[in-house]
């Protein structure tokens, strides 16, 4: 019997040089953490295509390395309708990038599988992760956090779906 193909999350925000790559790092993370590494692949995207080939934003690097993260491999990439058939599920980072995705859905199975973020954490204080692009380091940080606890959320949603079948001894 083979291993079933891994869950597969993509994280989308404007640029992929913020936002989505946090949550990249942070979902991959607790994948590894759990043991699940092998069963869920976490990738991230933008909706433009400004950053493509770019590396994080180095705020957004920096941020995660206060908490303990690496985010050096990261290099932005462009969402594309091809993604909907890659990846089973496509978590948008604000609301705004959840109406772009919704709209570039041209089927209603690709729609059923776009969701954000936020909305998986009952902690949340607002629908959005705000982009701290055009901030301070405290944004990110603060970003981050927000990123941190709603991909907790999900994770625990999405782990006995993961997490492979206990066998009878």
């Amino acid at each position: 019997m083979t291993d079933p193909d891994p869950f597969r999350v993509v994280f989308v925000c404007t640029g992929n040089i913020c936002r989505s790559p946090m949550a990249e790092v942070v979902f991959r993370d607790l994948a590894e953490r759990a043991g699940v590494a092998d069963r869920v692949r976490s990738t991230s995207a933008g909706t433009g295509d400004w950053h493509v080939g770019e590396r994080a934003d180095q705020r957004t690097l920096a941020a995660l390395e206060r908490r303990g993260y690496d985010g050096s491999a990261h290099r932005a990439k462009q969402f594309t309708v091809t993604a909907f058939h890659e990846n089973d599920l496509v978590i948008a980072l604000d609301r705004t990038h959840e109406r772009i995705l919704r709209h570039w859905a041209h089927r209603e199975e690709h729609r059923d599988r776009i969701s954000l973020l936020t909305s998986y954490d009952p902690a949340a204080a607002a629908p959005d992760v705000p982009d701290p692009y055009y901030a301070d380091d405290r944004a990110f940080d603060d970003a981050l956090a927000m990123i941190e606890s709603a991909s907790r959320a999900l994770f625990r949603q999405l782990e006995p779906a993961i997490r492979p079948p206990r066998s009878a001894h």
